[in-house]
């Protein structure tokens, strides 16, 4: 195993064991749930949307490792991005999931370590469960 590898899924399981933004926002004008029957993933997601932008998001939910670190990671991406940046970051992320061409410049920061889900196409349902329900709650506030 490479040392990114490594690295990688250290990031993983560090979000995993210690999730960021984790409950429910009380009074949240977004909220949407979403499951991924395959794998068994369940998401329960939380934003507050004020002037078109993501003043904060939270959630909860179970499922294995890669999806509940994927939403630590989404949630903490989103906050402070307007919705637009929100659902397109989503859309990269798609895109990277894939394996598809994306935009190299933008800054994943830790959701960069999950690139390597790519190469497992039964993992990829359970990254992108809490990126699908934030763009879907953002496109039904709209």
């Amino acid at each position: 195993m490479s040392n990114l590898d490594q690295l990688y899924r250290s990031v993983i399981m560090d979000h995993y064991k210690k999730p960021r933004n984790k409950g429910t926002i009380e009074g949240s004008n977004v909220s949407i749930d979403m499951n991924n029957p395959t794998c068994g993933d369940r998401i329960h997601l939380t934003l507050q949307v004020e002037d078109g932008i993501v003043s904060d998001a939270k959630f909860e939910g179970e499922g294995c490792s890669i999806s509940m670190s994927s939403a630590s990671m989404m949630t903490q991406m989103v906050k402070g991005k307007t919705t637009e940046e929100a659902v397109e970051l989503a859309h990269v992320f798609s895109d990277m999931m894939l394996g598809k061409e994306h935009d190299e410049d933008l800054d994943f920061g830790d959701v960069e370590a999950l690139s390597g889900v790519a190469q497992f196409p039964a993992r990829i349902k359970c990254a992108t469960l809490a990126w699908k329900a934030m763009e879907k709650g953002i496109n039904e506030n709209k």
